[in-house]
């Protein structure tokens, strides 16, 4: 692949725990990944996104990292993770791994030295306070998970913050030592083949050394439908304990220059909460940080054009020379045909979901089940494995809804995931859209991105051309891309479940794009039907058949 592979290139994120159970242990591990890398080649991707294999406790289920550079036995050994690298470079896939860097498990050893008094060599490791004089913790710093942000250590007579679980002990990136230990960390991977990282959280990895109180955010503002939405988390507005500028200097700057040095390796971001559009830009200008960064913004927006097309918008204006990266699914939220089709998706938006994302400007992120058109398992309190989901329900039943085990053959035990008990249960109307189900099946989901991909991977205004919206009605979403080499195509797309017709600025040529539910041309008008989709190019070459 040629430099700068990561621009436009299409990412598959790889849940381990829940791709495919190679031993018979009822989890998911990477031999399992290695045996259907096939599969994922065969999408037309091109790259993968493991998320943490790592020795962990699991109490967050691997992002609670015990040993960064030895893998958990449930996962396999370092020797299996040699073999996925190499397996996926056979297949032309890059390969980035899940990189923790923001905090560890308190089982790492680091944090087990760190906890003991204050005076031992990784006394200072980790973020400590003195309590304030009534014995409270010391600021309102609040946890993402539930309550306070800071965890009572007696032997040392302080509070450790953590922004997750109690069990997830926030690294001091402030401190000389930490950041060149992170970045033999890196360097490991590095020299065993990696093609890049997602930093997980990376925007929660530098503090306020003042500790600060964060402001006060209206309650009527906290309840805009997000994630933490349902908790005390968004009654403050989160200044002072993530998304600081000195992230850039103090981590992003050392990590970026160590991954130049090994060619062409990739950091993707990831970026939560208020403002998080603008850290995006801030984090990838001048090549000097990240490459690329995606955020929640997507990953909770209505499906509008005025809210999709308004977030690509705001971050087009911001970006400059920075990349983003968008995902409509992965681990953390509802899968995307549930929360925007509800409980019984229609067909045609599952399909017309992954054509939308990999159609903006930016590098999508396709999560595994996405090619399927898999809906969110609806789990009863008694299955649910995430903490957070626990700690919540029922106002907010967690994460496990998204983590539902792959369904590989429809007929066989766990659909083809296990031969044991699954770690989470396989649910029925996953097994009808089963890998095996869909293959042979040239109208199935799975069939239609595979021909759109292979179309895409021939179109560079959709890979790495610029943007624009175009002026469209609700519920069509309408923008032009282009590239600077000539390449010009115009997207539309219909977010409803009902016919819609949209006027463009110019006289258009549909072209021949393996799309779902395609569009009508007739007298300059397009008929989209029910989450119809056109591709199309300008009838007349010239600027002057584009818009201005």
């Amino acid at each position: 692949m040629s430099a700068e592979w990561w621009r436009g290139a299409v990412i598959y994120q790889i849940y381990p725990r829940s791709f495919l159970d190679a031993n018979g242990d009822g989890t998911g591990d990477l031999p399992g990944i290695a045996a259907e890398l096939d599969h994922v080649a065969s999408l037309g991707v091109d790259a993968i996104w493991i998320s943490p294999f790592f020795k962990s406790p699991q109490k967050d289920y691997g992002y609670d990292v015990a040993d960064y550079v030895e893998v958990d036995p449930l996962f396999g050994t370092l020797a299996d993770a040699d073999r996925v690298i190499a397996a996926a470079h056979e297949r032309g896939l890059k390969v980035l791994v899940d990189l923790v860097l923001s905090h560890t498990s308190d089982r790492h050893p680091w944090f087990e030295q760190s906890r003991r008094d204050r005076t031992n060599p990784k006394a200072d490791w980790y973020v400590w306070a003195d309590p304030a004089p009534d014995g409270t913790p010391p600021n309102n710093w609040l946890s993402i998970f539930g309550g306070v942000a800071w965890e009572y250590e007696p032997r040392r007579d302080q509070y450790y913050l953590h922004n997750f679980l109690k069990e997830q002990p926030d690294l001091n990136l402030h401190h000389p030592e930490v950041v060149p230990a992170l970045l033999e960390i890196a360097r490991f991977w590095l020299e065993r083949g990696v093609d890049g990282f997602r930093l997980d959280a990376i925007d929660f990895a530098v503090h306020d050394p003042a500790l600060r109180d964060n402001p006060v955010r209206p309650r009527e503002m906290a309840v805009a439908g997000g994630l933490v939405d349902a908790t005390p988390y968004a009654r403050q507005w989160h200044v002072h304990d993530k998304g600081l500028a000195e992230l850039l200097p103090i981590l992003l700057e050392p990590l970026r220059r160590l991954a130049d040095a090994y060619g062409d390796v990739a950091l993707l971001g990831e970026l939560s909460g208020d403002g998080a559009l603008a850290n995006a830009a801030r984090y990838t200008a001048g090549g000097r940080g990240l490459h690329m960064a995606y955020t929640f913004d997507l990953l909770g927006a209505p499906y509008t054009a005025a809210a999709i097309g308004g977030i690509v918008d705001e971050l087009e204006t911001m970006i400059e020379d920075g990349w983003p990266c968008w995902s409509f699914s992965n681990h953390d939220v509802t899968r995307a045909p549930t929360r925007f089709g509800g409980d019984d998706p229609p067909e045609a938006l599952r399909r017309q979901l992954p054509v939308l994302l990999t159609c903006l400007r930016g590098t999508p992120c396709l999560y595994q089940g996405e090619e399927l058109g898999l809906e969110e398992a609806e789990l009863a309190y008694d299955d649910i494995r995430d903490p957070y989901g626990r700690t919540m329900w029922p106002v907010y039943k967690g994460r496990d809804g998204a983590r539902t085990p792959m369904p590989w053959r429809a007929e066989a035990p766990a659909a083809g995931f296990t031969t044991a008990a699954p770690w989470l249960p396989v649910p029925a109307a996953h097994r009808a859209r089963a890998v095996d189900r869909q293959a042979g099946d040239d109208g199935s989901t799975l069939a239609l991105l595979r021909r759109f991909l292979a179309w895409r991977r021939r179109h560079p205004a959709l890979r790495v051309g610029h943007w624009r919206r175009l002026d469209a009605a609700e519920p069509v979403l309408a923008f032009a891309r282009w590239t600077d080499a000539g390449e010009r195509l115009v997207c539309a797309f219909n977010l409803a479940g009902t016919g819609a017709a949209w006027r463009p600025p110019m006289e258009l040529v549909a072209v021949d794009a393996p799309v779902p539910s395609p569009a009508r041309l007739a007298a300059g008008v397009v008929e989209l039907p029910a989450y119809g989709v056109l591709i199309a190019r300008p009838r007349q070459a010239g600027a002057a058949a584009w818009p201005s």
